[in-house]
């Protein structure tokens, strides 16, 4: 029985280790005015964990992927990149771009495609998915080496799940929560670079144009501190007087809570949690935030949590590293001048 057990758990392994050969990893690399959107460096590092070829593939307009090109050649680990360009893929719509990866993927044998789980890998993907006939891995936090077992959050962060992906899917599409894997390295790369032949589609939807809000801050997803405000400010115009010294005077990005955004204090591109930007910098600072449970979904992964509120009760201070019980109205402008100080 143990000879038996032996020789059945060594063809297992076997399988594991050959099927693991076999498996070769795309990264969708998103990027914009001709640089390489960060986000990506956490999607292939969760490709490379599968410690199979990781390639990765660029679509754009032509002078979009020129413009990145030599930025993305650059990335470790990366063997190969695709690109494909056409003036329908510009603004990266899902009705353009989704009919291309679903015939690059089975053209070039991939058995895993990742992106990161931002507003347009959440957008592509599950167009990509039902045109495969492919299950939808969404926001995960870890997968196996096997390549079919994945992690991720449900409830809010309440809950981690562990799931399965089934054999008949024979490419796994997969988006990455960016927050639980470091970024990939960029210099010591030099992948090779091969064009593919954009598809002809005659696309439903076209595109018209985008209002960007533009701040001299760090991009909230990326910023290393955030100083987020909740709807204890008040107004829009104490949210600002109060956060923006202090946000300047750490070098931080601004957010919000979804009260504060929803109650017209904050844009909606500042909101933090479960329905907005998930963020894991190195300090989180917490002003007036009660701590409702999709917030602390979008924030509890940070490396230092300070929070700031007058209600010693508030949830927020369960997951706070430091907890000052005060008046935002005071403690955060003495706060400002203090750190304005040091720095002097």
């Amino acid at each position: 029985m143990l000879v038996r057990a032996a020789v059945r758990t060594s063809r297992l392994s076997s399988s594991a280790i050959a099927q693991r050969r076999l498996a070769s990893s795309l990264v969708f690399l998103e990027h914009k005015n001709g640089k390489l959107n960060d986000s990506s460096l956490h999607a292939v590092t969760a490709a490379q964990s599968l410690g199979s070829e990781t390639a990765g593939i660029v679509v754009g307009s032509k002078s979009d992927v020129d413009g990145v090109l030599e930025e993305v050649k650059k990335i470790d680990g990366i063997t190969k990149i695709y690109t494909a360009a056409s003036d329908s893929y510009a603004h990266a719509l899902a009705e353009s771009v989704a009919p291309l990866l679903a015939s690059v993927l089975p053209a070039k044998k991939i058995s895993h495609i990742f992106a990161a789980h931002t507003a347009v890998g959440k957008n592509v993907f599950p167009r990509l998915a039902g045109m495969l006939d492919s299950s939808m891995i969404a926001d995960i936090i870890a997968l196996e080496s096997s390549g079919d077992v994945f992690t991720r959050p449900i409830y809010a962060g309440n809950a981690i799940l562990k799931i399965k992906s089934s054999p008949k899917d024979a490419i796994k599409i997969v988006t990455v929560r960016t927050t639980a894997f470091d970024k990939a390295k960029v210099g010591g790369g030099s992948a090779s670079v091969e064009d593919v032949e954009a598809t002809s589609t005659d696309a439903p939807t076209k595109y018209i144009s985008e209002e960007l809000t533009i701040s001299s801050r760090p991009d909230l997803s990326s910023a290393s501190r955030v100083v987020s405000g909740g709807r204890a400010l008040k107004s829009q115009e104490n949210f600002n007087k109060i956060l923006d010294p202090l946000a300047d005077a750490l070098g931080a990005a601004v957010g919000a809570s979804r009260a504060a955004v929803d109650a017209g204090y904050a844009d909606n591109s500042l909101q933090v949690g479960q329905t907005g930007k998930v963020v894991a910098p190195e300090l989180y600072l917490a002003a007036g935030i009660s701590g409702a449970i999709q917030h602390l979904a979008g924030m509890k992964e940070s490396k230092m949590i300070v929070a700031i509120n007058k209600d010693a009760d508030a949830p927020i201070f369960q997951v706070a590293d430091v907890g000052l019980v005060a008046d935002l109205f005071e403690a955060v402008p003495e706060l400002t001048k203090k750190i304005e100080g040091a720095k002097a």
